[in-house]
């Protein structure tokens, strides 16, 4: 298969792990006889400073004409501590999803078994976690017309949502529903607000036709506490775009670490892929960032695709580094291993997929790629 990849790297750790991504890409390419075109372009902070702009023209027409996106992160501090910035990083992305349609972001949250020590929450409940998230992306409070009085002391955002809106990532959210566990759960705060309310009718009348997968509904304050309390109860999350926003980062501190967590935001015509995770400044340049989220998103773009045994060699080695101890300082505080190394292991793994393979302890231990 030949494929276009727009890769933006952006702020932060962005560029560094979207590196080891793009050579797991390149180990799929070898290994399975693919070809994949990679471009890359400013986006965010980076863009702002370049250009004034977080989202150049340039960027967006590559984007538009690529197969599919490969993102980094984007943010930094000079604008997140500055309330009165004009133009912000995050701006580029959110127009971005608009100018391509990416109206369903799928967030996976699952437990690895080899890492369920490393998460707050005790192994019995955390046990067994397997649910995906689909948030609406391209209305709500985000998009909505946003005021500031003149005085600058009164503010207000608009949440709007059409019923094409909510329908259109409602399908999706039953079809995947009826491919996993068959139930599906609609978080909104219809007690309050109606849009939520005209989310609970609109959904309703859909899941009347996907009779093998049972609805339920929970207010986002409930929503929050059962992720914590029991989330193995999950199957897929349904929401709207802030209120996704919100659970789908309280979703990741489960399985231990944010940077374990990719995404894929899907349109009619355009995808793009990403790790959940934000640009990470302190440790720019540092090598320690966790490249396994922007790795499993790069296995979220083969399976888009239909390259589904290639996703699976990704994930079949990202599954390796885990049990083998290959991982960042986040995962495992006395690992020796850094953002390059774990990249190498990975893609060699996919290269090399042999469930016997044959490696030297010795010099895992002293933080040495080892594949014989």
């Amino acid at each position: 298969m030949n494929l276009n990849i727009a890769l933006l790297p952006g702020d932060g750790v962005g560029p560094e792990v979207l590196a080891q991504a793009v050579k797991c890409l390149e180990a799929v390419e070898e290994t399975f006889n693919h070809n994949f075109n990679y471009k890359e372009a400013l986006v965010g902070a980076i863009a702002i400073d370049r250009n004034g702009d977080p989202l150049p023209d340039n960027t967006l027409a590559l984007c538009k004409e690529a197969d599919a996106v490969l993102f980094g992160a984007i943010g930094d501090p000079k604008y997140d501590n500055n309330p009165d910035a004009e133009v912000r990083p995050e701006q580029g992305l959110l127009k971005l999803r608009k100018e391509l349609g990416l109206f369903t972001n799928i967030r996976p949250v699952k437990v690895f078994p080899s890492l369920i020590k490393n998460s707050p929450l005790k192994k019995e409940i955390i046990a067994g976690t397997d649910f995906t998230i689909y948030r609406e992306l391209t209305g709500g409070i985000y998009f909505g017309k946003k005021h500031l009085n003149e005085e600058g002391t009164v503010a207000s955002d608009l949440c709007e949502y059409s019923e094409k809106e909510i329908s259109r990532i409602a399908h999706l959210a039953f079809k995947a529903a009826k491919n996993r566990r068959k139930k599906l759960t609609l978080v909104d705060k219809a007690n309050v607000l109606e849009s939520s309310r005209l989310w609970r009718k609109v959904v309703t009348r859909i899941g009347e036709s996907y009779p093998d997968v049972t609805l339920e509904y929970l207010f986002v304050d409930n929503a929050a506490m059962q992720i914590i309390l029991n989330p193995s109860q999950f199957d897929v999350i349904l929401t709207e775009n802030m209120f996704g926003d919100i659970i789908s980062d309280e979703g990741s501190v489960i399985g231990g670490s944010i940077g374990l967590l990719a995404s894929a935001s899907v349109g009619d015509e355009n995808a793009l892929f990403e790790p959940i995770h934000g640009s990470y400044p302190q440790a720019k340049g540092k090598d320690i960032a966790n490249p396994i989220a922007s790795i499993l998103s790069a296995a979220m773009l083969l399976e888009h695709f239909g390259l589904f045994e290639e996703a699976m060699a990704v994930r079949e080695a990202v599954d390796k580094s885990l049990k083998k101890g290959v991982v960042t300082q986040d995962l495992d505080r006395t690992s020796q291993y850094g953002t390059n190394q774990v990249g190498d292991f990975i893609a060699e793994n996919i290269v090399d997929s042999e469930d016997d393979f044959n490696m030297n302890d010795e010099n895992i231990d002293l933080g040495k790629s080892t594949i014989i």
